[in-house]
């Protein structure tokens, strides 16, 4: 009898400090779990400058079951996800960072969850305010709430890309041919019933350093409010409403003032006012606008996601 294929995706950027660890981690699960199912790693790597790819290529002579996609330079962690989900061949698909914060051991727990007959097993992160500053814990906070607020999809807070799912959910995914990703959106949207969610605490970086700044989290805010909801640009509509009632109360208290009153004004301020003012609501407007706009632009030129190819192995 042949037993069910597991494919653990990895997205590897400048990752070399952590692969023999993390290789030697996850075999303790494959030891574990081989009367049940068989294992292949789909190794991305992500454009990396460091030595990756070199002990990747290493590491194949001590795991045959390694596979490598190399993309020819760096696409960010969800493309590379999509490209090791586009060649992996396994039943279930394992998705997983290679700097050990996605614990290996919680791999085991995730295919017993689905032999047991789950669709879908995510994980849930307790506690890593380790190594996050004051600010950032704030700003994630803040950021969910606006998501929540702005997006029409619900992105759960706290649930990392560490996720298993079954053959039936990556044919799905891979039905969205959209070019701007972002894969804990697009889960959401396609909704997951028979859903299990295994719960950890994340150890600190074995090697290496985060690869998450403010800049890269807040272009990864920005895209996924824009992509899965309109409502910032009915966001504008609103705001363009409530300045026009406003301008329109200014105005008339203006003219009252001068009628009523014989109040002599030499109207420069409130001039310079309703300008500056209108003139802000303006380019606000133009700004959410524009960022539809460009990203209609990358959409419609289906350019391909990524390109790479898969390493031979060198015996």
């Amino acid at each position: 009898m042949k037993l069910p294929l597991v494919s653990i995706v990895i997205s590897l950027y400048n990752e070399e400090g952590n692969l023999v660890k993390l290789f030697q981690e996850l075999f303790k699960v494959e030891t574990a779990l081989k009367d049940v199912v068989t294992f292949e790693y789909m190794c991305v790597n992500d454009g990396s400058t460091d030595a990756t790819l070199q002990t990747l290529q290493t590491l194949t002579s001590t795991y045959p079951n390694i596979n490598i996609y190399n993309l020819y330079r760096n696409f960010g962690h969800e493309v590379a996800m999509s490209a090791g989900m586009d060649n992996a061949q396994g039943a279930c698909v394992v998705f997983m960072d290679g700097d050990l914060q996605h614990p290996p051991y919680l791999v085991e727990e995730m295919v017993r969850s689905w032999l047991n007959g789950h669709q879908v097993v995510l994980t849930k992160k307790i506690s890593n305010d380790v190594e996050k500053s004051y600010m950032y814990t704030i700003f994630s906070k803040t950021f969910y709430w606006v998501l929540d607020k702005l997006s029409d999809i619900k992105i759960p807070k706290n649930y990392p890309d560490f996720r298993l799912l079954s053959r039936k959910h990556i044919d799905t995914l891979k039905t969205m041919n959209e070019n701007d990703r972002m894969f804990r959106g697009l889960l959401n949207y396609i909704g997951y019933a028979n859903c299990k969610v295994l719960e950890f605490e994340v150890p600190k970086r074995f090697s290496g350093h985060t690869k998450y700044n403010f800049k890269k989290s807040f272009g990864l805010a920005i895209d996924s409010i824009m992509q899965f909801s309109i409502k910032p640009l009915r966001f504008a509509i609103y705001i363009g409403v409530l300045t026009a009632f406003i301008s329109t109360m200014l105005g008339a208290y203006t003219f009252f003032d001068y009628m009523l009153f014989d109040v002599k004004r030499t109207g420069y301020a409130t001039t310079l006012i309703v300008t500056i003012f209108m003139n802000s609501i303006q380019l606000v407007v133009l700004g959410i606008i524009g960022e539809y706009i460009g990203k209609i632009h990358l959409e419609v030129k289906k350019r391909p996601l990524y390109f790479g190819e898969l390493v031979e192995h060198h015996h």
